[in-house]
Formats: structure tokens, sequence, C-alpha cells
């Protein structure tokens, strides 16, 4: 069970620390981002891989931790992209981004 991550078909999942610093990705990740290094990404800074917008949001959201989703389109997925804080014993650890490909015309429902 310790590596199920690793064995999601279609997430892709990249942990920084509360520094900024990437700790850990899983394959989908790894795949993901194989133009920009791939597993060499472990260990290098969030804010090096990013625009300059995008350095403001990560930065917003480790100043003051809150939850950044969108989606996007890019060759031919469609993705949600999911970025919110982890914490461990109750302390900001870093962010967490879920790279989630979904249906190009996926339904949404109301419930309750």
């Amino acid at each position: 069970m310790e590596n199920w991550a690793n064995e999601l078909p279609f997430v892709a999942i990249t942990i920084s620390d509360k520094n900024g610093k990437i700790i850990e990705m899983n394959e989908r990740s790894v795949m993901t981002f194989q133009k920009s290094g791939g597993r060499e990404l472990i260990g290098k800074q969030l804010m090096d891989c990013h625009s300059q917008r995008s350095k403001e949001m990560i930065q917003q959201m480790m100043t003051s931790p809150q939850t950044n989703a969108y989606t996007i389109e890019k060759e031919g997925l469609k993705k949600l992209i999911y970025q919110t804080p982890w914490y461990e014993n109750g302390e900001f650890g870093g962010l967490v981004e879920f790279s989630i490909v979904i249906p190009m015309d996926m339904p949404h429902f109301v419930r309750g």
C-alpha cells in the first residue's frame, strides 16, 4: 500500500516542503515534467519552475496557506490542477499539487 500514489494512472502528484523545495513526485508527475527534468526536479525550488505570475501565487499560498484550483488544456488533455497546503501535526508542511486528467466534457451535478 505504501506505493499507491505511484500507480495512479491519471494523477500527477508533486509535493514541496514549507520552503518551496520539491521533496516528492509520483511517477505520473515525473513523466509529466520530463522535459523540465523529471525526477531531477526533486530538491529544486518550485520558484525556479514557474512564471512570475505563478511565483506570486505560490508565495501567497505559502504565506497564508490557501488552495488554488483551476482547469487547463495541454497536449490534448484537460486537467484539473489542485494546489493546496499540507500539514504535519497541525503545522504547515508545504504545498501539494494534484494534476488530474479529466474528461473534456465532464458532467457537473448539484446534489443535496
